[in-house]
């Protein structure tokens, strides 16, 4: 990893750059992608799945034996583990749900909101290096919850045209039956235009790599919506000498296993919690299974030295990351300071892995700096606020006036024309 020290304002931008391609340099391939499956449906699929995953399909839609096949395979152990975190994540996102909201803002105008579900999602599950089936959890259960009535699943065979009997468990548990075996550009291409064996849906869900983020937000210019940009995971950890070196070492590689263009950074007061760290990894990755694509990511990522507390809250803030872990003796004045983090987590005991798997919150998070404008996924993410409206008699009479002399300042006599004809039908 990299050392920096005390790095200047003006250099920020530089330090802060996520080692993530363009749009401009992936748009040329996703486009050529999205137009072909647009055009030829499942035989576009074919070739692409042929091409990028090494597999042949033929019939893309899982069946019931798959699944029973794969329940079979899971150990119980496991599924005891993921049933855990499935009733974690249920309960707090259960929480998040809203009572209809209701008032008479003038006698006789009543107003009011209430939520209704997105009816057709789209849930994209990596398989590739790491099937996260946790993901599943985390898109299945708020949908669920939410009561959107088509939820679809996409993830990549392996070269065999399977895919991993985990993911198969979790989105059975979830109640996901529409399962279909389609990853990359190809998946989310086809869950936007639909295809004779995909259905096409409103809004899609998941992470993905650098193709997936921008097929994602390529799709949106053919009107479906999208969860949020979340690309390559990301950590950034504040620590002093309150820390544990050897675990926070372990949250940094945690994510840095992830894939090769993921990123993780150390800020701290302390050079010799920095100089910690940096041994503590290079011991701890000499045992990891994914060392290369570990050692990889922490060729990308960063140990900074910063002086003050107040200039690493405002870099911390200018980085916005994903993943946000405190480690600090003052971390109120972190907690009470960030304003850019997908989640937070606190104290030397919450590793970031418990928020990917079990504690409840969710894990589909904003990253490459969208935590400065977009929020981790949530039970929101599966809804609609509507708002309604009822004016009596009385009602129109008190507003009726107010909206006349507006809409004549707008120049629009038609909107005007809408309130007068009820007034003057009162007065008659």
């Amino acid at each position: 990893m990299k050392k920096i020290y005390k790095p200047e304002i003006k250099d920020w931008k530089d330090v802060l750059r996520r080692p993530t391609q363009t749009v401009s340099d992936i748009e040329g391939t996703v486009n050529a992608v999205f137009s072909e499956v647009q055009e030829k449906g499942d035989n576009a699929l074919r070739k692409f799945t042929e091409q990028f995953d090494g597999a042949v399909i033929s019939n893309f839609e899982i069946s019931e034996s798959e699944i029973a096949e794969a329940i079979a395979l899971v150990p119980e152990d496991l599924k005891d583990a993921i049933q855990l975190a499935k009733t974690n994540i249920f309960t707090f996102h259960k929480a998040q749900k809203t009572e209809k909201v209701e008032v008479e803002n003038t006698k006789g105008v009543r107003c009011w909101q209430v939520k209704r579900p997105i009816q057709k999602v789209g849930l994209y599950i990596p398989g590739g290096t790491a099937p996260l089936f946790s993901t599943i959890l985390m898109l299945a259960v708020p949908a669920s919850i939410a009561g959107c009535r088509d939820v679809v699943l996409c993830s990549p065979p392996n070269k065999e045209g399977k895919i991993n009997p985990v993911i198969l468990y979790t989105a059975s548990l979830c109640g996901v039956s529409k399962i279909y075996k389609v990853g990359g550009i190809q998946a989310i291409a086809a869950m936007t235009f639909g295809t004779e064996s995909i259905p096409q849906v409103y809004k899609i869900f998941g992470p993905g790599n650098q193709y997936v983020t921008v097929a994602k937000q390529i799709a949106t210019k053919h009107g479906v919506a999208i969860d949020m940009p979340a690309g390559p995971s990301e950590l950034l950890v504040v620590a002093d000498d309150s820390a544990n070196a050897a675990f926070v070492a372990s949250d940094l590689l945690s994510q840095a296993e992830h894939g090769v263009d993921s990123q993780v950074i150390l800020v701290s007061r302390s050079e010799a919690m920095i100089d910690a760290v940096e041994t503590e990894i290079e011991s701890q990755l000499k045992d990891l299974p994914r060392k290369e694509i570990a050692e990889k990511a922490i060729a990308n990522s960063k140990l900074i030295y910063i002086d003050n507390d107040q200039t690493a809250i405002d870099f911390i803030n200018a980085y916005g990351p994903e993943h946000y872990i405190i480690c600090v003796k003052n971390e109120k004045l972190y907690i009470d300071n960030i304003l850019n983090a997908g989640s937070v987590f606190i104290g030397n005991y919450t590793p970031e892995s418990a928020g990917d798997y079990a504690s409840g919150t969710n894990h589909t998070l904003p990253t490459n700096g969208y935590a400065k404008q977009y929020s981790g996924v949530n039970l929101d993410s599966f809804t609609k606020s509507m708002t309604f409206q009822k004016i009596s008699k009385e009602g129109i009479k008190n507003i009726g006036n107010a909206i006349e002399l507006m809409a004549e300042a707008e120049g629009l006599q038609a909107h005007k024309n809408a309130v007068t004809l009820r007034l003057n039908s009162l007065k008659e």
